[in-house]
């Protein structure tokens, strides 16, 4: 029975071995990353992460966190691992990480342990990385609308230095947004009721925009002019509140619906404008 439990250790040592094994990823002339796959960041088996590392590290390099969408109940980092090749070759000086975090279900609520583990995530880049970074947020759909809340609530040290938000919902509210197909889940079991105080209702703390003050995070925002899940009306309201609290930031729309954030030209447009984006923030002293 002893041997049994030491051989089973010694292949569980493996298997972790393998699948956090380290590569070098080359994506051109002299931009080169480290790359490591699957790094749990927790005990639960969902909350695992990509990491990757540009081969020239040092303490001024900027991190970004990958949020993948999914309607905060299904969806993996694999989705966000081309786009965040994309963007390593624009920023080869920065560290990504693609994370997964734990799925909602009708037995677990969403939130808070969605942005406990963005929480989390951070905490452990800065153990891992040794230096405090300025981190940038990036998410599609319910990654954006986490992204947003995270910054715009849960970042109590105000750690994240701007937000990228990719068709995220912005006000749970809207009457646009109630027709997304699974509303119903998300008013059942995307915030547990125990994190809601007695004189705030579901919709407003889960809501984003209801979180927004002068000091938020500065805000870059992607929305479909086509879309059939998350309406233009949630641009115009974030639009509105940003403009409001006179918080930095910028909104563009694209062609398509929902998913055609991503295609060619698209990524392509918002890559760019992620570019200036930050390098207007850095002129602008926001950081």
């Amino acid at each position: 029975m002893k041997k049994i439990i030491i051989v089973f250790s010694c292949l569980c040592l493996l298997l972790f071995n393998i699948c956090c094994k380290k590569k070098t990823i080359h994506l051109g002339k002299e931009i080169n990353f480290e790359s490591q796959e699957n790094i749990s960041y927790g005990n639960d088996p969902e909350q695992t992460m990509d990491l990757y590392i540009p081969a020239v590290l040092n303490s001024k390099s900027d991190v970004f966190i990958m949020i993948h969408g999914g309607g905060w109940r299904s969806g993996n980092k694999s989705q966000l691992t081309f786009f965040t090749l994309s963007m390593m070759q624009k920023f080869p000086k920065a560290v990504f990480a693609n994370i997964n975090y734990r799925l909602a279900s009708t037995s677990r609520f969403g939130i808070p342990n969605q942005t406990e583990d963005i929480n989390n995530v951070i905490h452990y880049l800065e153990k891992t990385l040794k230096y405090k970074p300025r981190f940038f947020l990036l998410g599609n759909s319910a990654g954006g609308h986490l992204s947003m809340l995270y910054a715009y609530h849960f970042d109590r040290d105000k750690k994240v230095k701007a937000v990228i938000n990719i068709v995220g919902p912005s006000d749970l509210s809207d009457s646009g947004f109630k027709k997304y197909f699974d509303y119903p889940f998300v008013e059942k079991h995307l915030i547990d009721p125990k994190t809601i105080l007695s004189n705030v209702s579901m919709t407003e703390f889960s809501s984003p925009v209801n979180w927004i003050r002068t000091t938020s995070a500065p805000t870059l925002s992607y929305y479909g002019k086509n879309d059939q899940v998350i309406p233009l009306s949630q641009k115009v309201i974030l639009d509105s509140i940003l403009n409001k609290n006179h918080i930095l930031h910028e909104s563009y729309e694209f062609n398509g619906g929902h998913l055609d954030w991503d295609k060619e030209n698209n990524s392509s447009f918002l890559i760019n404008k992620v570019d200036q984006f930050i390098k207007d923030l850095d002129k602008n002293k926001t950081l």
